[in-house]
Order: C-alpha cells, then structure tokens, then sequence
C-alpha cells in the first residue's frame, strides 16, 4: 500500500522505520490515508477485494491474472472458472507502460502483467506492426524461466530435489499466459506457439522467439529504434548481440536481442527480463508511478 504524499516534498527516510501493518480492508486502506494498494493476492482475492477499494476511492494495482482479460469468456476459458467481477474487465487497463503509458495515468485499475507475456510483448509486437514478421511461417516462443516464477507456495516440483539439475516443459499449448500475448502483440493463436520452461535458477525470463522475415537485422535494429525512442527500460542490442539472464536479474530492464538470415529468411529474437521486477513488482511500481504522477523511474534506477 502506497502513502499520500506530495511527490515534491516527500521526507527523506533517515533509519529503518518498522512497517505499519493495517488490516486488509477498504476501510482501513481509506482511514490511514492511502492513495494507491497493491494486490499480491490470488486471482479469487482480488476479485473480491478490488471492487471495494474502488469503492472507497482508492487506485489500485493488481498483480494476479484476475483482470487482465476484456473478456469473462476468456477468463473462464483459461483459468477454468466463472468471473466474478466482470464490470472491472472493461475498466481495467493492461499495464505495459511502453504500449499504455497514457491509459495508465489515467486509470484506477491496472492489471500488471504476467511475466512471461511482458517479455513475448515488448519483443513481438514492434515486429508485428512493423509487418515484417511473416505471420504465415507462424511464431515459437520459446519461454525459459527461473523457479521464483512459480510463486512461494510449497509444491513437489519447484523443490530443490526436482528443480536442480533439471529442465522441463509445463502448460504445452494451454499456458494462460499465452492469450496476453496474443490480445497484446496483434498475433492470432493459429500463429502462436508458446511453451513455457522451467530451469534451475532463482530468477530470471529468458525468451527465444522464432519467425520468418524479409527483413535485414538492420531493419529489425530500425524498428526497435523507432517503437522505444526514450523508453527508460528497453535495452535492444546491435545486430547479432545477444542479452543473458545476468544483464537484467534484479533490474527492471528488458533487454532484447536478434540475429537474422536473410538468405534464409530465419530470424531469432531473444527478450530477457527479471520476472520478480520487469514481470512483477518493479513493473508494478512503474505504473504506481504513472498513476499517482510520480517520475516514472522513480525507485527503479
């Protein structure tokens, strides 16, 4: 949960105050003066939550997968249960800054995004209004993730016994991440193949995507350059130069790199980011940012 305060005259924090702990209700949030509360909850939580912390006038950023859908058909298709709060999916605002940054200043409601589509999106979707992805040929997205990606519940496979020294594919071709990509890249399904991994490290996304184009690496190089023109978290590199995992763990940086065949006509994007800041909490408080007229980069560079 976010304080009130004056972005110009907020107090430099001197020590190590101990957290105020407040019941988790609309009313508490209101009477102790908050402004923004974020929901770390699962989906079923912040449907219930999130309907009265609007309700009290508070501006609200929600993590889960609960409304980042438009639609209550997609939701129930995905997450296999009924929405409860399906008014909010039309208000809500998806929070990718770098595609939404002006519906996101202006928004009460933002559901971050999940951290694997963030990756797939900011690589894609430049490429696909650009036209230059042969949607023909179709897309692979060849997903890797570290283990904090599964969140903090105890289960058997993302034990350390299962997890080290091991590397396995999950959700083939129903992961529920993948129609946040497709709603947000202009891709179609029949065009889009996504398999998310699971690989032995703490954090990190690192994405191989596979297309077809008749495009050079200089054009990919020129459509990058275009679509983040003084975006403060893109890192695209120079043609053939790939990122790695260590060139954003513990930022909230994407980095995004290609190689292109033109003889062949085969291209390979790699889209890097950290899935607890760029996929999570450093993306979250990006939009908090925006929302309450903060500097965006505040508290993230």
């Amino acid at each position: 949960m976010e304080h009130r305060s004056d972005p110009e005259s907020r107090p430099i924090p001197v020590g190590r105050a101990s957290p105020q702990h407040i019941p988790c209700s609309a009313e508490a949030a209101a009477g102790n003066g908050l402004e923004l509360v974020f929901l770390a909850t699962p989906p079923e939580v912040s449907m219930d939550l999130a309907p009265s912390l609007l309700g009290a006038g508070l501006k609200v950023v929600d993590l889960s997968g609960a409304f980042r859908f438009r639609e209550a058909a997609d939701y129930l298709k995905w997450y296999k249960t009924e929405h409860k709060v399906p008014a909010l999916l039309a208000e809500a605002v998806y929070g990718l800054p770098e595609f939404y940054r002006d519906r996101v200043v202006n928004s009460r409601l933002v559901s971050n995004p999940g951290c694997y589509p963030t990756a797939a999106n900011l690589a894609l979707r430049p490429l696909v209004e650009a036209g230059i992805v042969d949607r023909r040929a179709g897309v692979v997205c060849d997903a890797k993730s570290g283990v904090s990606g599964a969140g903090r519940k105890a289960s058997l496979k993302t034990s350390f016994c299962e997890v080290g020294g091991n590397f396995s594919a999950y959700s083939i071709l129903d992961h529920r991440h993948a129609p946040e990509v497709l709603m947000n890249s202009g891709l179609e399904e029949s065009e889009f193949t996504f398999t998310a991994h699971l690989i032995p490290v703490d954090r990190g996304i690192l994405e191989t995507i596979y297309l077809r184009t008749s495009a050079s690496g200089d054009d990919f190089l020129s459509v990058y350059r275009s679509a983040y023109a003084g975006e403060p978290f893109i890192q695209f590199y120079l043609p053939g130069k790939i990122p790695d995992l260590h060139s954003v763990q513990h930022t909230n940086f994407c980095g995004i790199g290609w190689k292109v065949d033109s003889g062949t006509g085969r291209a390979v994007v790699v889209s890097v980011i950290d899935n607890l800041v760029k996929g999570a909490a450093g993306q979250a408080i990006q939009n908090m940012n925006l929302m309450l007229g903060y500097p965006e980069t505040e508290g993230l560079l």
